[in-house]
């Protein structure tokens, strides 16, 4: 049902059961998949294509071009996969140019009110941010993430999954998956065992547990120390985890023990 208010551009692809909103705004090169409920005074727009069974809460900003001065009018694209829940008054931009052209959310995640998602970010599957919750462009989650309220996250950070950045944290540094964060800078400051036992057999915990203390807990350097649990472990999560450091670019944040501890 639309609400006869609402505004859906000549152009754009909406499925027969799509539930609209009054005084929501459909652009014309818009596509929205079967079961989705858009809420009032909603604005959707640009080269976006949402998916089935989202809901997508009033005063959501979807698809407007990204907050980017380099942006010069080029078709940059935002794709939203399935069953997300979208708060109201998030903000969700496009990619641009220089990312690849496009921003892209998974399936089944819940992005809290006053969310911000910018230009060319990637967010996987079943991530939670919470409320006030600012991706900068560029920046990539992995799966089952959590992002406290309030927290930013610098341009080109990466968040591995199962990771959980606590509430009003900034995070400058790219944070391996299965480990907790937290602070201003964040900081690693274990791993997200909460989260872990919720997902995770008991086993791949335990394994993750020694490789947290080999590579954390430890004075060698931490990339020399990944590269060579990476070679000795059968473990995938563990080896992940190496991965993960390995491939860093904007650096691991976490308290080196010393001698004197």
């Amino acid at each position: 049902m639309i609400h006869p208010t609402a505004i859906v551009h000549e152009g754009a692809q909406i499925a027969e059961d799509v539930r609209i909103g009054a005084y929501s705004v459909i652009g014309p090169k818009v596509c929205i998949g079967p079961g989705t409920e858009i809420g009032t005074h909603a604005l959707i727009e640009g080269e976006t294509t949402i998916g089935a069974r989202n809901r997508i809460f009033s005063h959501a900003v979807i698809g407007s071009i990204p907050q980017d001065l380099k942006y010069r009018g080029e078709k940059v694209r935002l794709e939203i996969g399935n069953d997300n829940i979208i708060r109201e008054f998030t903000l969700l931009n496009p990619g641009t140019e220089g990312g690849g052209g496009l921003t892209s959310i998974g399936n089944g995640n819940l992005l809290m009110a006053y969310v911000h998602v910018a230009h060319d970010v990637r967010i996987g599957n079943g991530c939670i941010l919470a409320n006030a919750a600012t991706l900068a462009g560029h920046v990539t989650l992995g799966d089952h993430v959590v992002i406290g309220g309030m927290t930013p996250i610098h341009q080109f950070v990466r968040v591995g999954d199962y990771a959980m950045i606590a509430g009003a944290s900034a995070l400058s540094q790219d944070i391996p998956p299965y480990c907790l964060a937290e602070g201003n800078r964040a900081v690693i400051r274990g791993l997200n065992l909460t989260g872990l036992r919720r997902n995770i057999d008991r086993e791949t915990i335990d394994a993750l547990k020694n490789a947290y203390r080999r590579l954390f807990e430890s004075t060698e350097a931490l990339k020399e120390n990944a590269e060579r649990l990476s070679k000795e472990t059968n473990n995938d999560a563990v080896k992940k985890l190496c991965r993960f450091i390995l491939e860093s670019r904007r650096g691991i944040p976490f308290k080196r023990k010393t001698n004197a501890q």
